[in-house]
């Protein structure tokens, strides 16, 4: 009897202990790796222009395995959410970044380059690109803004949407979490933010995946930046259940 029930308990032991560890891997696969958190954070810090901030984060992510052009790509694609000053700036320290690791012995992979962007009608691909992340068949059209000013939707699709999302050095997700890194850190770009949340969505990333962003933003960013990060993504999911 004694060693039947001996049998018993190291047999719930070792099925509790494998439940446990395929419960831990499950939620370690819903969270965000390394570099994906690295993206967010350095989009964050360059998007508003925190340089303080944004150098230890620019070490992180070598550390976490970016390279050097994977990391150019997030500076160079802030130009289409904060502008030219803070991607330059974010540019500049990077490079000095760099060249104090290498004083250092600390050579950083350069990692591959954009392949070269083939001749295409770039508004034609932007409008394609953006009807793919928002998940329509067709783009988006004669909405009120689209009316009001052409210009900027045509900016939209042939530089945001074309000439940065064409470049092959990072996928969607990583584009995306670029974008949703720096929306969720700067102020008065919610609408813009949930826009981005749902198109993370559309290509991949998990409701846990984007969770695991909110609480990032919040510890790594501030308080109220994360509050709005997890509100926009519950708004997000709720309306995706209510369809």
């Amino acid at each position: 009897m004694y060693r039947q029930r001996l049998v018993f308990l190291l047999a719930a032991s070792f099925f509790t202990l494998c439940h446990w560890g395929q419960a831990m891997a499950q939620d370690h696969a819903e969270m965000l790796n390394e570099k994906q958190r690295s993206i967010a954070i350095i989009a964050a810090f360059t998007a508003t222009g925190n340089l303080e901030r944004l150098k230890p984060a620019l070490q992180e992510g070598l550390n976490a395995g970016l390279t050097v052009n994977e990391i150019k790509e997030i500076l160079v694609q802030m130009y289409a959410y904060a502008g030219f000053p803070r991607s330059l700036n974010g540019l500049a320290l990077f490079s000095d970044t760099l060249d104090a690791r290498k004083a250092q012995g600390i050579e950083d992979p350069q990692g591959a380059e954009a392949r070269p962007v083939p001749a295409m009608d770039r508004n034609a691909y932007g409008a394609q690109m953006r009807a793919h992340l928002t998940g329509r068949k067709e783009d988006i059209s004669n909405q009120k803004w689209q009316q009001f000013s052409p210009v900027i939707d045509t900016f939209l699709k042939e530089h945001l949407f074309a000439d940065i999302f064409a470049r092959d050095v990072f996928d969607e997700k990583c584009r995306e979490l670029a974008t949703i890194g720096a929306l969720a850190a700067m102020q008065g770009t919610r609408p813009q933010l949930q826009s981005h949340l749902g198109m993370s969505l559309n290509i991949g990333l998990t409701p846990p995946q984007l969770r695991d962003f909110a609480s990032l933003i919040e510890t790594h960013v501030g308080t109220q930046e994360g509050i709005t990060a997890r509100e926009a993504l519950g708004a997000v999911l709720k309306a995706r259940e209510q369809k």
